[in-house]
């Protein structure tokens, strides 16, 4: 059986009719994983060690989707004011990302957009969002100020379709529906479409009557029906990880997860409403749980390189690891609702602590041949030990 047969048999993501067979070509995406301010504190982490050892500069993709997006979205608009030394590495970094990301998980956004939302007038949950988004991190921004490279890559569910519809610099696409190229759409909105949480932030409704779509192979969706005004929710809808759009296009994947898990419950509800809910959160559990194994078992055969870490990972199970995380305290964390709700300081730099750990630990396990610094190995936060 060739590489390519097998890898088109445990791939984690759907082959969509547009991917005409294309292979993935060499290069570095990295995913970050929805889960509200907890994904979004944690991915600093992830990213603090990324940059520590040089990699953080060499990424040719970042696609994310929900909490991981926001954390995607201050990266994006600050990428061009980074300033790298001679190892490639952001010397101001904590400046640029880590402080604005901070500042907004103390910003209290889900509970006050979802009331103002009910009201008669104004604009919607979602709409309260990007509004919350634009005023405390991303201003007037639009997607055609990012960067060239890294491609950021923001990923929504479309309710219409069924499937994701992402945004980047050079596109808004949907592999139904079409795509609207450089689409001059705010930051602030992609990312609010990204975390449109259902069902109270959702849905987040895009009015794009008047844009030009470019018909593709693959385009079933193309009537006004489907593009003037389309109705989209959070992107962990589809596809929890942010795989899709990276592992499609390159060979080495990092996946940073920070998601949810549905809790075990000894008298679970039994009314239609609540019951409905918990089976659709199972449901949606079991999809992630085998995309998550189809994942980590392409890195086993090498149909990929690159690694796996996740918010609920162990230490011990990384032959690499040298910073110790106590899994209770590492379970506490895990734990943090998946919430748009203020944050206090101590889990903040608790959750960068333990993306900065099993980073370090991924990194040392699955890719040391590619760093350029695994001596250095403080905590961002001393104080917050995970021991």
């Amino acid at each position: 059986m060739t590489s390519a047969r097998l890898d088109e048999l445990i791939t984690p993501v759907r082959q969509a009719q547009d991917d005409g067979g294309r292979q993935p070509e060499k290069g570095l995406a990295l995913c970050l994983s929805g889960g509200g301010y907890r994904a979004m504190v944690f991915h600093v982490g992830v990213l603090w060690r990324l940059n520590e050892v040089g990699l953080l500069a060499k990424l040719d993709r970042i696609s994310s989707v929900s909490g991981g997006s926001i954390t995607a979205g201050v990266l994006a608009k600050n990428w061009t004011q980074l300033t790298w030394d001679t190892r490639r590495v952001a010397s101001n970094f904590d400046e640029q990302i880590v402080k604005p990301v901070r500042k907004m998980s103390e910003t209290a956004v889900d509970v006050k957009a979802v009331l103002e939302g009910m009201l008669p007038f104004g604009d919607s949950a979602a709409g309260r969002v990007a509004a919350a988004y634009r005023k405390h991190l991303f201003g007037d921004t639009s997607l055609q100020q990012l960067p060239d490279t890294p491609r950021f890559i923001f990923n929504s569910t479309n309710l219409e379709s069924g499937v994701l519809l992402r945004f980047s610099k050079p596109y808004l696409a949907d592999y139904r529906v079409g795509r609207i190229v450089n689409p001059d759409i705010a930051l602030a909105v992609a990312v609010a479409a990204s975390s449109a949480f259902p069902p109270v932030l959702s849905p987040c409704t895009l009015h794009l009557k008047g844009q030009t779509w470019i018909d593709e192979q693959g385009n079933t969706l193309t009537g006004p029906g489907f593009r003037d005004e389309i109705k989209v929710t959070d992107g962990g809808v589809y596809d929890n990880l942010g795989l899709e759009t990276a592992w499609k296009r390159y060979t080495s994947i990092i996946v940073s997860d920070a998601g949810g898990e549905v809790a075990a419950d000894d008298d679970p509800p039994t009314d239609p409403l609540r019951q409905t809910s918990r089976v659709l959160d199972l449901i949606h559990n079991q999809a992630l749980a085998m995309r998550k194994r189809q994942v980590i078992g392409s890195f086993k055969s090498g149909l990929r390189q690159g690694m796996y870490i996740g918010i609920r990972s162990q230490v011990a199970k990384y032959g690499g690891a040298v910073l110790p995380a106590n899994p209770d305290r590492t379970r506490e964390l895990a734990e943090v609702k998946t919430r748009l709700a203020p944050m206090s300081d101590a889990d903040q730099e608790r959750l960068i602590n333990w993306g900065y750990v099993i980073c370090d630990a991924g990194l040392r396990t699955h890719m040391s041949g590619e760093l350029t610094d695994l001596e250095k190995t403080e905590l961002p936060y001393p104080s917050e030990a995970l021991t």
